[in-house]
């Protein structure tokens, strides 16, 4: 089964994950990566599992910023969120999961890297 987000999903995250309400300053960022997490070519899913679906959504949400501010912290929660929705028991701390944001963030690591890091929070 393939969870799929839509809008009101991120914006429900960002609603409970980002303090002092950050206004949207993109909204096109939010719609990309609702499509983006559900991309198909030919019918097939680009990204195979939850864990790279989590991974495309925290890179994409990084790269191109949503919210006026707190976009790796709301980037970090809809990876967690989308995770733990799709029925994952996630397991992390705080470190790692502002280390891998730094990743992200710098270009250091892939969509392959990112994905291989949220599946050990899941184990």
């Amino acid at each position: 089964m393939t969870l799929r987000i839509d809008l009101a999903w991120l914006l429900m995250v960002a609603e409970h994950n980002t303090p002092g309400d950050p206004q949207i300053t993109d909204w096109g960022a939010l719609v990309a990566a609702v499509s983006r997490h559900d991309a198909e070519i030919f019918g097939v899913p680009v990204y195979e599992d939850a864990p790279t679906r989590a991974a495309a959504l925290l890179q994409l949400l990084l790269h191109v910023p949503a919210l006026e501010r707190s976009n790796a912290m709301f980037a970090s929660a809809v990876a967690y969120a989308y995770l733990v929705a799709g029925g994952q028991k996630v397991s992390t701390s705080p470190e790692r999961v502002r280390d891998l944001a730094r990743l992200v963030k710098d270009g250091t690591a892939d969509l392959e890297t990112i994905a291989d890091e949220l599946r050990e929070w899941c184990r």
